[in-house]
């Protein structure tokens, strides 16, 4: 499993961000069965910066906590059988599954851990699991499909000891 991390705030995460997003995205894949290493971007950013990415892909002019641009259109939840068909999916020097990319808001994973009472790490560590779901194609439009992801995302976190 490989992260490869770009910080583009000057504000400070002053939680071991790295192990953290490594320990979620390992637990999330193997809770979800991923028959690969994989890769993932992570891009940890401010509410100006977010909001920015957020206009510009989805016209939604206003910061957010996350944004997940997965890689593979996925036809069904962590789905495997499609990257059987692709070679592309996969990283040619390290043969890494490429899921995609992560953008979090350094502004508002202390808002909200402090909304939510509970830890910066916790609140980092919901965030990258919740990107994660989406990135292996996970959704909440619906209320069912809310659910389902809900359920995955408090799996991994619970498996890993990270509570609020």
């Amino acid at each position: 499993m490989t992260i490869l991390t770009d910080f583009e705030t000057e504000k400070t995460l002053d939680i071991d961000y790295e192990k953290t997003a490594l320990a979620v995205a390992e637990k999330a894949l193997e809770l979800e069965n991923c028959p690969y290493e994989a890769q993932i971007s992570l891009i940890l950013t401010d509410d100006e910066g977010i909001r920015q990415v957020n206009s510009e892909f989805r016209d939604i002019d206003r910061s957010t906590d996350v944004l997940s641009f997965p890689m593979i259109p996925f036809e069904s939840p962590a789905a495997y059988d499609i990257l059987e068909e692709d070679e592309s999916y996969f990283d040619m020097d390290t043969g890494e599954l490429l899921l995609g990319d992560i953008m979090i808001s350094v502004d508002h994973v202390y808002a909200q851990a402090e909304e939510y009472g509970h830890s910066v790490t916790r609140e980092f560590a919901f965030l990258v699991a919740h990107s994660i779901m989406h990135l292996l194609g996970y959704d909440h439009m619906e209320k069912e499909e809310a659910a389902v992801m809900e359920a995955h995302q408090e799996a991994v976190l619970s498996a890993l000891g990270i509570v609020r």
